[in-house]
């Protein structure tokens, strides 16, 4: 059985506010609903077109907010600014000379100083800059462009699932390099459930792998770079500290209805359409995340917008397993507990209880043999505050199956915990 909240099949379109649900993001998008505005939603970042034609342990806890999500794909972005630029740089024939009693800033000559020799953004970009792709995705009507890292020196991508999937069976993917070259790419593996995708550049060698760090030694407040390609402008580099851990972020499900949320790394450096893929890197220059959704204040059917400053990107440690499984050939496989979840808050004596109110579960999962029970209430696993469904899967993903851990739930009121080994999703008994 999923791990997923107990819902009806997922709708086609943007979700309600009030309730933010999933919903399947692999087919080709439909033309947008009339909805009416609402405040906030969640974009992938793979700038895409429309069709023409009709886990490793020790997590910390997580922060009470859970993202409401929404694949939206819009259409072309246009770029403007070179009228704004041409009047910010050009002659300004009517200014005047200063007089000679007032002091101008003095003006020095800036050197060829070698940028690795610098400090801070600056260094960051010219270590990690070399290490990133443009990937553009095409596959019958539909195309579109987003980032990816370079693993091995033969080739070796990581990306998002949403960036490489368009290419589908039949389409292309163009990998584009620091240095001007391109090569065409194929897919090795595609891990809808975390957003996790690798390719493989054909006939290339020599390439510089980046180097991945320790998303679980992140830190709030911590100055981070992100880099990649929005809106196509490849080697795009931009900087910002990181503005909160372990936010549940959810961005669709599988065509199983199997839930792909992660216990993101929110940032506030700038992402936008098309960063998707890329690596949000710490000071050191090593890849702490997957640059891969952002939350928006576009109204649905009014098309792609920039960034907020509430970017989101999947934690690396999280996804090392099955980076690894996909590099050999397999299947990636997730860890659950074999139930059916809805969010809640339970009255549990005096108190108002958040948590994870179970409506099914499997009679061989897991949960079913440690003697969870329909109605119980999820509250923690291990020491990670669990704030409803959205929170319990992420959390939940970040081990591995056959991992041990330590359920907290309330039934009838009362405070209980258990102990139970996880499963996984290869099992289908599970």
């Amino acid at each position: 059985m999923n791990d997923t909240p107990s819902s009806t099949p997922p709708p086609s379109g943007p979700p309600e506010p009030q309730q933010p649900r999933f919903h399947d993001y692999h087919d080709a998008p439909p033309p947008p609903p009339a909805y009416p505005p609402f405040e906030h939603q969640t974009q992938m970042l793979a700038q895409q077109s429309r069709p023409a034609l009709p886990p490793r342990r020790g997590r910390k806890g997580f922060a009470a907010a859970v993202v409401a999500a929404a694949l939206v794909v819009g259409g072309g972005a246009g770029l403007g600014g070179a009228a704004a630029y041409d009047a910010m740089n050009g002659d300004d024939s009517s200014a005047t000379s200063s007089s000679s009693t007032v002091s101008a800033s003095p003006v020095v000559a800036r050197g060829d100083n070698d940028p690795a020799s610098g400090s801070g953004v600056e260094a960051v970009a010219s270590a990690v800059l070399p290490s990133v792709v443009k990937l553009d995705v095409s596959s019958g009507q539909e195309a579109g462009s987003g980032s990816g890292i370079i693993l091995s020196s033969d080739g070796l991508i990581l990306t998002n699932n949403h960036v490489a999937e368009v290419a589908g069976d039949n389409g292309s993917i163009t990998a584009s390099f620091a240095d001007g070259s391109h090569a065409k790419a194929t897919i090795v593996g595609l891990d809808p459930l975390t957003d996790t995708a690798l390719v493989k550049a054909q006939g290339v060698s020599g390439l510089t792998p980046a180097t991945i760090g320790d998303s679980d030694a992140v830190k709030v407040g911590e100055e981070v770079v992100a880099i990649g390609s929005p809106f196509g402008l490849d080697a795009t580099v931009t900087s910002g500290i990181v503005s909160a851990l372990n936010r549940p972020v959810g961005v669709g499900s599988d065509s199983q209805g199997n839930a792909t949320v992660y216990p993101a790394i929110q940032t506030d450096a700038a992402i936008n359409p098309g960063n998707s893929g890329g690596p949000l890197v710490d000071s050191d220059g090593h890849v702490i995340g997957i640059n891969s959704s952002i939350q928006s204040t576009s109204s649905g059917g009014s098309g792609e917008s920039g960034s907020i400053g509430l970017g989101f990107a999947i934690p690396i440690d999280e996804v090392l397993p099955v980076i690894d499984q996909m590099k050999n050939g397999d299947k990636p496989t997730h860890a659950r507990i074999g139930v059916s979840v809805q969010d809640v808050a339970a009255t549990g004596g005096a108190q108002v209880v958040d948590g994870a109110k179970i409506s099914e579960v499997g009679a061989d999962s897991a949960a079913g043999q440690a003697g969870l029970q329909d109605g119980d209430v999820i509250t923690k696993v291990d020491d990670h505050l669990i704030t409803g469904s959205d929170s319990l899967v992420a959390t939940v993903r970040s081990y591995r199956p056959d991992d041990k851990v330590t359920i907290t739930y309330e039934r009838n009121g009362q405070e209980k915990t258990v102990q139970l080994t996880l499963d996984s999703d290869a099992d289908p008994a599970s």
